[in-house]
């Protein structure tokens, strides 16, 4: 373990040297890419000494308890050397989960698609239910959520909706919640009281830099429409909706949700990027054999991972085989317990494979 976190000290040494230099900070992308590792480096750094700390306090009390005819001094040794053995297993723990490489993506902001599957007007509101869902557990973190486009349900909720995410880590905790959502209740369409099953799906794209991905807007077809729904008064009056289609892949990204015309068409050329980049992204990890069994479905738009019992008050992860009997707070954005498990159980695969025994 001391072995492991002195090299990490050393790295972390070396990038605290490059970041201040002149030719790194005028390099933007490689200045990010260290500025975000210095972030990192650095929480393990800070563990590892105060784990080291209590190695020597552990040390230094049994010396103490083997030297000292104090009664005293025995006593104080005695209690130092209990809080060091009660804290240094604990802490080995969080190391060794800290030691485990992380995805590069992480730490990315993201754009988040929600689509109505099948189940016609309930599948509509049952988007409409996630997106309150995350848009509540997004603002309980502190992060932004910007709208970018919706196609709004004939009896409430989305047919389609997409918006951005931005915070700190946003892409590793996120990550988890793309695939088949399915929702087992009585619709409000529903007259003779019978449960119906309907979905959505949920895909979360890591946000793609400019220096991620480069598209050249040659490439790209630009359509100006008008917009449609809430808006007021320039609503089917100006063309401010811009739709983008990348003529090589075929991918389209459209944004209505701003009045300006040049918002609408930044917003999305950064749904665009994160196509793109998804698109990439998702032959890295169907190349990569460990990836495979991945909790994390970022192509696969057809996995069921979860189902939301309304009838019986649960919520099931079938990814991991967790059931949660508390869905009317889940529903209302309280989703860290299952993010939680997710990234518990996704980190002890990893410890595994790389010969640790937890």
């Amino acid at each position: 373990m001391l072995e492991k976190i002195a090299i990490v000290k050393q790295r972390f040494d070396e990038v605290s040297d490059l970041i201040i230099q002149p030719d790194v900070i005028a390099d933007q992308k490689r200045y990010i890419q260290l500025n975000k590792e210095y972030k990192d480096l650095k929480i393990v750094v800070e563990k590892g000494e105060a784990y080291q700390v209590q190695l020597e306090n552990l040390e230094e009390a049994e010396m103490l308890l083997k030297e000292s005819d104090d009664p005293e001094m025995a006593e104080m040794a005695k209690l130092q050397m209990e809080e060091a053995k009660a804290a240094i297993p604990e802490m080995e723990e969080e190391i060794k989960f800290l030691l485990i490489p992380k995805d590069p993506e992480d730490a990315k902001n993201v754009v988040v698609e929600i689509r109505a599957g099948t189940g016609g007007d309930e599948a509509s509101i049952f988007a409409g239910d996630l997106y309150r869902m995350y848009t509540k557990y997004c603002q309980d973190q502190g992060w932004r959520v910007s709208l970018m486009d919706s196609n709004e349900g004939t009896a409430g909720g989305f047919k389609e909706v997409i918006f951005e995410v931005s915070g700190e880590d946003v892409y590793g905790i996120l990550k988890y919640e793309s695939g088949v959502h399915r929702v087992q209740r009585v619709p409000q369409t529903e007259t003779q009281g019978r449960v119906h099953t309907s979905a959505a799906t949920v895909m979360v794209l890591p946000e793609a830099e400019e220096f991620d991905v480069e598209i050249n807007m040659n490439d790209v077809r630009i359509d100006y429409f008008c917009s449609s729904g809430p808006g007021g008064q320039s609503v089917n009056t100006t063309y401010s909706a811009v739709r983008l289609t990348h003529e090589p892949t075929g991918i389209v990204a459209q944004c209505q949700d701003e009045k300006s015309q040049h918002k609408n068409k930044d917003k999305a050329l950064k749904v665009l990027r994160s196509r793109l980049y998804e698109m990439e992204l998702q032959k890295k990890l169907e190349a990569d054999a460990e990836k495979r069994s991945s909790l994390v479905s970022s192509g696969d738009r057809s996995a069921k991972i979860r189902t939301y019992n309304y009838p019986q008050g649960r919520v099931t992860d079938h990814r991991i085989g967790l059931t949660l009997y508390d869905l009317q707070n889940i529903i209302n954005g309280d989703i860290q317990k299952l993010i939680d498990e997710l990234q518990l159980y996704q980190n002890t695969e990893k410890l595994k494979a790389a010969g640790e025994v937890i």
